[in-house]
């Protein structure tokens, strides 16, 4: 890999963990080529790297395979998050998350075989399925629902996603680098597909009741964009990472109660708090997840990796975000 600038290929770069990452990107002098199909993403999310000379946006699926190959023939490096996320859209189409998020990243493995960049394949906590144990490592056994529940289809997805960057590194020798994402939160992340944080917080500053689902003791670890960004970007050229799957998340655990009490006292807001049952949110059969927290040794030992925002200093981020957008949503 070529130790000046290098040129990164972000597929759903358009997204709220894509955008970040290009910003970033950008402003290490390195060239950027995004490849979104807006159905999730917004051009708005890009404002500051449109018009950028090392800059470059195509408006296509990561499941177009010629339009992939084109583009991956460019870059050094894949950082491949295009896919349907979102507890709203697995819940209500299951056929949209399984097929866009394999038949997607297969195309990207098989650009990246002719090509030969390092490919970062995203994946999720949500392969840690009902959790064996928690903190959660990577070599941990994963259990996952039925399959008559579609609520693990995303979980599956991402599995497959998994296996299939694994076996390409195996046959092909590519570089392959699959992380899994906990919880991520930040600006420009929209609370329309059940993101929770944008959600309580876009809750509190209409003065609308703040929703909990379910009992409210459910415990999630969150982490800053940007620092999910500043791993991504390690990952992305450290020389030993390739081959090995990695956790990116927080480790500050707290319960849905404590933070939808936390966003309230953040935006000023008397709204109520609401429990309300998954029955009422969910279709039937719908299961949560009672903690979910990573494991993330392995990070921080290959690139000393640390969360250096907390909680507390993200939450006011998210705030000055929704109050700028609000009337738009």
């Amino acid at each position: 890999m070529s130790t000046g600038p290098l040129t990164y290929l972000v597929t759903g770069g358009a997204g709220f963990v894509g955008s970040h990452l290009v910003e970033a990107l950008l402003a290490q002098d390195c060239r950027v080529l995004v490849v979104d199909d807006l159905s999730t993403g917004r051009m708005e999310n890009l404002a500051s790297a449109v018009g950028h000379p090392h800059f470059t946006f195509a408006l296509a699926s990561v499941t177009d395979e010629r339009m992939m190959d084109m583009v991956t023939a460019k870059v050094d490096v894949v950082i491949h998050l295009a896919a349907v996320v979102g507890v709203g859209l697995v819940i209500e189409h299951p056929v949209r998350v399984i097929e866009t998020n394999v038949a997607g990243t297969r195309a990207v493995l098989k650009a990246a075989v002719r090509h030969r960049p390092r490919v970062l394949i995203a994946s999720s906590s949500e392969v840690y399925g009902k959790g064996v144990r928690m903190p959660a490592e990577e070599e941990d056994e994963l259990l996952l629902g039925p399959t008559s529940r579609s609520r693990w289809c995303y979980a599956a997805s991402k599995m497959v996603d998994e296996f299939l960057a694994l076996a390409y590194q195996q046959e092909y020798g590519l570089e392959v680098v699959p992380f899994r994402l906990f919880n991520t939160v930040g600006p420009r992340q929209s609370g329309r597909y059940g993101m929770v944080i944008p959600r309580f917080m876009q809750q509190a500053l209409k003065g609308e009741p703040i929703t909990v689902y379910g009992d409210g003791t459910q415990t999630r670890c969150f982490c800053d964009v940007q620092d999910v960004v500043r791993a991504l970007i390690g990952l992305s050229t450290h020389p030993d990472a390739a081959g090995r799957v990695y956790n990116v998340g927080g480790t500050e655990e707290v319960s849905m109660n404590e933070l939808a009490e936390r966003v309230r006292m953040v935006a000023g807001s008397d709204s109520p708090i609401v429990r309300l049952p998954y029955a009422d949110v969910y279709p039937h059969g719908y299961e949560d997840i009672q903690r979910r927290v990573p494991d993330t040794r392995r990070l921080r030992s290959l690139l000393g990796w640390e969360p250096r925002l907390s909680l507390d200093a993200t939450l006011p981020r998210v705030r000055d975000y929704l109050q700028s957008v609000l009337t738009e949503l």
